[in-house]
């Protein structure tokens, strides 16, 4: 079933991954900057946004594919990164879909001991290194 509407979901993302992401977005759906995209105050976004949509698919590939890019994740190199050098990034998706997410993310920085920014940061590169996605 499709949401008539979509909210934020806050994101933690070293530059780099933040780069490649939002230039796979940019090809995607046309969102030229993906730091502003999104007004994380607005507490709905309306279905049938291009990059609302694009985002809805990227978080939904990342939250089915999540024990495989778990496994395939650098957490070691994600930690290394300076924790004042990541940018919060917002994407939209489905509720269900931001729920299911924050519940693995947790789960994974709890396995891994360490915060969200460094599983955030290692699982969205394996995401977009997957299939040459970046």
């Amino acid at each position: 079933m499709k949401a008539d509407r979509f909210t934020t979901y806050g994101l933690y993302l070293s530059q780099s991954v933040h780069e490649a992401l939002g230039a796979l977005l940019y090809e995607e759906a046309g969102v030229v900057d993906l730091e502003t995209y999104f007004d994380p105050s607005e507490s709905a976004i309306p279905a049938g946004d291009p990059g609302a949509e694009a985002t809805h698919e990227t978080v939904s590939a990342v939250v089915s594919e999540f024990a495989t890019l778990y496994d395939a994740a650098d957490f070691v190199a994600a930690e290394a990164v300076d924790h004042d050098a990541f940018v919060l990034t917002h994407l939209a998706a489905e509720p269900e879909t931001v729920a299911s997410a924050r519940e693995r993310f947790e789960a994974a920085a709890t396995l891994q001991e360490t915060d969200l920014r460094t599983v955030h940061t290692a699982v969205l590169e394996a995401w977009l290194s997957m299939d040459g996605r970046a």
